[in-house]
């Protein structure tokens, strides 16, 4: 009879079983992991069933591992009350380690624009780094442009699209936890993610008192606003209470028929955004020919 070979996962790489005390979050990474029901069916999951898929880690120098791939995973064996976890430990250096990190994290089903803007900023301040001591004449300029088209082509994202979630990291905490609730939307969070933090928090209180989220042409003309100096709480105030700034009106019952009866308007208007950002993106390649 054959010796049953041990697991492993890429050649030359085994499974471990390590206990789940010496396993440590990533530092600074940017995936949230909530208890969620996603959370409760993970940790059902695991109770049956055991780990599927081994965690990836890296050493610490100060004892344990650091984990790459595999947080929410972590979290679920805890509440499972598990004590080990099967793991592949790698030998990382800092710049792979955050690139496997967001690599592995961004292939989830759900990623909150939070996460994937920090993550974007993560690994494109990697690459930067790393296009800098591969090419010393590259100028900081080339550098930046150079590694957003590396972070736009790995997501299958356009370079604008990149910029504009990366853009979403100047945001205030308590802002962007609103984009990730989707009571503010992306386009307008981008165009408030030009003003400064003070503005970010009179615009807050104000969207609070006017008691509706901002519309793309109102965040738009907080922005010249900010630009101008003129960025008061009253100033923002009088914006969010125009309501029809520039607004185009569409009537529930001309678009309701091309969507989910489950839709909620707000759903049905980011459909439509970006339908209408892959439309632009169509007409500017064709004017490119």
């Amino acid at each position: 009879m054959l010796k049953k070979k041990p697991e492993t996962a890429v050649q030359g790489e085994q499974i471990e079983q390590v206990p789940v005390a010496e396993l440590h979050p990533f530092e600074d990474h940017p995936f949230k992991v909530l208890d969620d029901e996603a959370m409760l069916k993970t940790v059902e999951s695991m109770a049956r069933f055991g780990v599927l898929n081994p965690l990836i880690v890296r050493p610490r120098a100060e004892g344990g591992y650091e984990i790459i791939s595999g947080h929410r995973r972590q979290h679920a064996a805890q509440l499972a009350g598990m004590k080990t976890l099967p793991v592949i430990v790698r030998q990382l250096d800092d710049d792979q380690a955050i690139l496997q990190m967001v690599e592995s994290n961004l292939q989830r089903e759900i990623i909150r624009p939070s996460e994937r803007a920090f993550a974007y900023k993560m690994k494109m301040e990697v690459l930067k780094h790393q296009g800098a001591r591969t090419d010393l004449t590259l100028s900081q300029v080339g550098e930046k442009l150079w590694s957003v088209t590396q972070v736009g082509a790995a997501a299958q994202e356009s370079e604008r699209q990149v910029h504009r979630y990366i853009r979403l990291t100047h945001l205030i905490p308590e802002l962007l936890e609103l984009v990730d609730q989707k009571k503010i939307s992306f386009n307008p969070a981008v165009e408030l993610s030009y003003l400064t933090a003070d503005e970010q928090r009179d615009f807050l209180q104000a969207m609070e008192d006017s008691k509706h989220p901002p519309s793309l042409s109102q965040a738009q003309h907080i922005k010249r606003l900010s630009r101008a100096g003129e960025c008061s709480y009253d100033a923002i105030l009088d914006v969010m209470k125009n309501a029809q700034l520039d607004r185009l009106t569409l009537k529930n019952e001309a678009i309701r028929k091309y969507f989910p009866r489950s839709y909620t308007p707000r759903q049905m208007e980011e459909t439509i955004l970006k339908l209408l950002e892959q439309w632009q993106r169509k007409r500017q390649r064709s004017q490119e020919r």
